[in-house]
């Protein structure tokens, strides 16, 4: 039996930056909802997905931009190294799909 650790994010773009050899894209999701007044309250949580692929890269800087609608898929990497005496650990969420789903609209 194959095991895995996956994750799917479906949100908005932040900022793309290039960091060596991978692409690092900041991604919002959207956990909002109304307040006592039904007034709706945005609460993003931001999550930095980490692509490897050279040709996945280059579509996502080709195609993608802030405020863009994505959905983005793939395996969580879990991590540990000491700092200070201490064990840190860290996950890197690398992305095996990244899709548009909508271009960011931009009003004029």
């Amino acid at each position: 039996m194959r095991t895995f650790a996956e994750f799917q994010i479906i949100g908005r773009v932040g900022k793309i930056k290039e960091v060596g050899p991978t692409l690092r894209v900041s991604v919002a999701a959207e956990y909002g909802r109304k307040d006592n007044n039904g007034e709706f309250q945005s609460n993003p949580f931001w999550n930095e997905v980490t692509i490897f692929n050279e040709r996945a890269m280059k579509w996502v800087l080709d195609n993608i931009g802030s405020g863009d609608l994505i959905h983005t898929r793939g395996t969580i990497r879990q991590s540990d190294y000491e700092k200070d005496g201490q064990k840190v650990y860290g996950f890197t969420l690398a992305a095996n799909d990244f899709d548009l789903l909508h271009k960011k609209v931009v009003e004029s």
